[in-house]
């Protein structure tokens, strides 16, 4: 009976129903109307960087995202690969994105120069983020990301989803103290001062990178991580299979017998490798490995 009322069966009960074609056609019309409208309200924006890709990726429409970065569609760079893929992946070069002509251009202050320098020498308006090292940085990046593409209110539900996974990440890390070294291939050790770090301190952990004198990152003996025994090692993979001498280090039997997987924290990189909504899901992951490591 449902489907007689939706779809008439009789030729006539459909001709009785159906709207005048001149009737349908105008509301057609309104609404491409109406859209085409909505999306002239807001930016093109084009991003040649995996982090900014992912801001534009969370925040902006999707009429809005004139191309991403080369990059964009790599899974173990980014949280947001998947997403990428329905838009068209750019070079990174001045010059394809030219002929798109994006009423703005997002990129890492730290790469492709001559590209951005390009772009503004031809009047696009490039605005460029720093990486972020903290979780303020990452707040403020989104906001920023947010009122450039004209998507405020969205932005400022991204910022309160992220301070709600940094507070069940915190009840989750209330009852422990642990030290926590973050560690990857070939020894090397995020510092004191970057985003692992701001991202500890949120929660109620402590990074052991600074106890060995690493306040920016660097390269750690086994010597030093042995005699600095911290309380955990984070981790961003379980795997145990060496395909090279940067993950044999991560194998050594003096780190597998201190640090079990019982003792290791699991968190891929591309949940913080860049800063933005992806950091909530990176929270909720930790908060999941530390009641795994503590039962």
């Amino acid at each position: 009976m449902f489907h007689d009322l939706v779809m008439p069966s009789h030729p006539a009960k459909r001709e009785s129903l159906a709207l005048p074609r001149w009737l349908a056609v105008a509301l057609l019309l309104v609404c491409c109307w109406n859209a085409t409208a909505y999306a002239a309200d807001k930016p093109r924006i084009a991003s040649i960087n995996v982090c900014t890709d992912q801001l534009l990726l969370a925040l902006a429409d999707p009429g809005q995202i004139v191309g991403l970065s080369p990059h964009s569609r790599d899974a173990s760079r980014s949280w947001a690969a998947a997403a990428a893929r329905g838009y068209p992946r750019l070079s990174g070069e001045a010059e394809d994105v030219l002929v798109l002509k994006p009423d703005a251009v997002v990129a890492g202050r730290f790469a492709k120069r001559a590209a951005r320098e390009l772009l503004k020498d031809k009047g696009v308006v490039v605005v460029e983020f720093d990486m972020v090292r903290s979780l303020d940085e990452a707040r403020r990046q989104i906001l920023r990301m947010g009122e450039l593409a004209g998507q405020q209110e969205r932005a400022a539900r991204e910022v309160a989803r992220l301070d709600a996974a940094v507070a069940r990440a915190r009840a989750a890390a209330s009852r422990t103290r642990y030290r926590v070294l973050t560690l990857s291939r070939r020894g090397w050790v995020a510092g004191g001062d970057g985003l692992m770090s701001s991202l500890f301190a949120a929660v109620g952990l402590s990074n052991a990178a600074s106890e060995i004198g690493f306040k920016s990152g660097g390269f750690a003996s086994l010597e030093k991580i042995v005699s600095a025994r911290p309380d955990l090692l984070l981790v961003t993979d379980d795997s145990d299979f060496a395909e090279d001498q940067g993950r044999a280090f991560l194998l050594h039997p003096a780190l597998e017998t201190l640090y079990p997987p019982q003792r290791r924290l699991i968190i891929p990189e591309r949940l913080t490798v860049c800063g933005g909504p992806m950091l909530g899901e990176a929270l909720d992951r930790l908060a999941a490995e530390i009641e795994r490591v503590s039962r």
